[in-house]
């Protein structure tokens, strides 16, 4: 957990929003904002609404937290791993994100898989833990999202290997994002931001009439506080993964938390800062993380085959988009 100043500083972060808690509630159609903590990280919403569509948006990201996450034991994603190879009723959002997160799973050949829960249960980026060899090379062995199934037509989710564990967590942010967005539409909102880590898209432009600025962060940065590029947008998301973003080093060797579901260790990679810009967030998500697998050139190969407008960001410092990109580099 974060403690109360590093929670402060964390929302100092965000590229799109203060920090603003408390205090008399503001009038309906005014700019406001909040920030909290879920999925892991912090999160911010705000634009112009009234306060109880936006106290309605974070809710909805809390309850999908409750449903998604697989460090707690009711959730749907919790049920389904305990279930050993069971057929387990889930929502309907959870039946539907599971679908759309195997088409990227397909796509990417499996460099996107979200059955690497077997393997990601057994590092700890917060306490600094390396899984035994022998363990992960065992865990390796239950990653296979062909043994994954889901019928959507009674919301069931079953598990062919009953050691399988499934992990949402490198697409969930993508996919809740998208339900925010489209909540905020359904409810009449024509100016706002959505901001959960990683994941940013907006809805229409500022309050201001001009298009929101959506930054990239500099890798090399400690404080986070640096940009070195820029959309600027009046739809769509961002979505950057970095390498930078949970890491430890251990008996001189650094560890980050983009695992490899081939080998279960951390991604060996000549990038380290991937970003796309798209109309879905789940789009963003579900196609940033294979590019550290495939490494720079094949990473824009696989760019141009999908259609995807995108910044990377190479070890040695060189940033470079796909063609006629709305990545603005600072």
């Amino acid at each position: 957990m974060l403690s109360r100043r590093a929670f402060l500083g964390a929302c100092a972060l965000l590229p799109l929003a203060a920090c603003a808690k408390g205090g008399a509630a503001p009038r309906a159609q005014e700019s406001i904002q909040s920030s909290f903590f879920c999925f892991d990280t912090v999160c911010a919403l705000g634009g112009v609404m009234p306060q109880d569509v936006l106290e309605a948006a974070v809710v909805r990201c809390q309850d999908f937290e409750q449903m998604l996450s697989r460090t707690i034991a009711t959730s749907d994603v919790g049920r389904i791993n305990a279930a050993k190879g069971e057929p387990v009723q889930v929502a309907p959002e959870t039946a539907d994100l599971i679908s759309q997160a195997l088409r990227y799973c397909e796509e990417s050949d499996g460099l996107f898989d979200i059955t690497i829960g077997a393997v990601t249960e057994l590092w700890d980026f917060h306490e600094g833990i390396v899984p035994d060899e022998s363990v992960l090379e065992e865990a390796v062995k239950h990653v296979g999202w062909q043994g994954v199934a889901v019928d959507l037509a009674s919301n069931t989710v079953t598990l062919a290997d009953p050691d399988a564990r499934l992990d949402l967590g490198g697409i969930a942010k993508g996919y809740v994002t998208d339900v925010i967005v489209a909540q905020l539409a359904d409810a009449g909102v024509q100016s706002a931001f959505v901001n959960l880590g990683g994941n940013v898209a907006v809805l229409g432009n500022k309050s201001d009439g001009t298009p929101w600025r959506i930054g990239v962060r500099d890798p090399w940065d400690p404080a986070g506080e640096k940009s070195v590029a820029v959309v600027h947008a009046s739809s769509g998301s961002v979505v950057t993964s970095g390498l930078y973003e949970r890491q430890f080093e251990k008996d001189g060797h650094k560890y980050w938390h983009i695992l490899d579901p081939r080998t279960g260790y951390p991604v060996s990679s000549d990038i380290v800062s991937a970003s796309i810009y798209s109309e879905q967030s789940v789009d963003g998500d579900g196609f940033t993380k294979p590019l550290f697998m495939l490494g720079c050139d094949e990473a824009f190969a696989f760019l141009d085959a999908h259609d995807l407008d995108a910044l990377l960001i190479k070890e040695d410092g060189t940033r470079i988009t796909t063609s006629n990109s709305a990545f603005e580099i600072l």
